[in-house]
């Protein structure tokens, strides 16, 4: 048996990347997984499929964070079709990076709108339900940057630090409900979102790692699937970061 079998996740975002390895972390360990997206379904579908061959199940569920009724559809359907949410992973997130004096309006709203407000959407349409249980467990992917900052990413290091802030605020409300409330901090992770970089800003990032590697998208579901398991039941408002020693 499995250490989330029976249990429901909803994973924003959760076709490519970092989510599509969430995705299957949890279904590896007997989860029903809700696979939201809003761009390639194709690929979502996919995600489900894999999810299936690892014991879980899964449905892929359209929906776009930065939108609160849309948000509310991708909790209402998890509900719908495996009967409860036991877990939310806010993890989409967005890059739109540029130095401050070139960043423009629409390139800092955007950001802020998916990473931030999107997560914030997604935990005010789950709240009542879990609150209602007395139980449930919420993750918010987060970054190192935003614990460190990073020059030309004012942009995304301001919303994972919001994201954090709002991850140790949340956890002191819905405490006494039996709910947790935890961020996961990466670092420099392999994903077709870093791939793209420069070889020499990779080699930068290298140096600042003790373990002398960069991490996976597996090592981040890992830490993701503990976190909602019942061995982590207390833990809230803490930041786990998966870095490698990078701070």
């Amino acid at each position: 048996m499995g250490l989330l079998n029976g249990k429901t996740v909803v994973v924003t975002g959760g076709n490519t990347g970092i989510g599509k390895e969430i995705c299957l972390g949890f279904g590896a360990e007997g989860a029903n997984v809700v696979v939201n997206w809003i761009f390639n379904e194709e690929a979502a579908l996919e995600v489900c499929e894999l999810v299936k061959n690892l014991g879980g199940n899964a449905e892929a569920v359209y929906g776009d964070v930065t939108s609160l009724v849309e948000s509310k559809n991708i909790i209402d359907k998890g509900i719908e079709v495996f009967g409860a949410v036991d877990v939310l992973i806010n993890n989409s997130g967005i890059t739109r990076d540029n130095l401050m004096m070139r960043m423009s309006e629409e390139e800092f709203d955007s950001v802020i709108n998916v990473n931030l407000k999107g997560t914030w959407n997604m935990c005010k349409n789950v709240t009542r339900h879990m609150m209602k249980r007395r139980q449930g467990s919420i993750i918010n992917i987060a970054s190192v940057v935003g614990i460190m900052g990073n020059a030309g990413q004012a942009n995304y290091v301001a919303s994972k630090a919001g994201i954090i802030g709002m991850t140790k605020s949340l956890a002191k409300e819905f405490g006494a409900r039996g709910v947790t409330v935890n961020a996961v901090a990466p670092g420099f992770i392999e994903t077709k979102m870093t791939e793209v970089l420069p070889e020499e800003v990779r080699l930068n990032y290298m140096k600042q790692i003790p373990l002398n590697r960069f991490g996976s998208a597996k090592d981040v579901a890992n830490a993701c699937v503990f976190l909602a398991s019942d061995n982590a039941s207390y833990i809230t408002g803490q930041v786990i970061s998966v870095n490698g020693g990078m701070i």
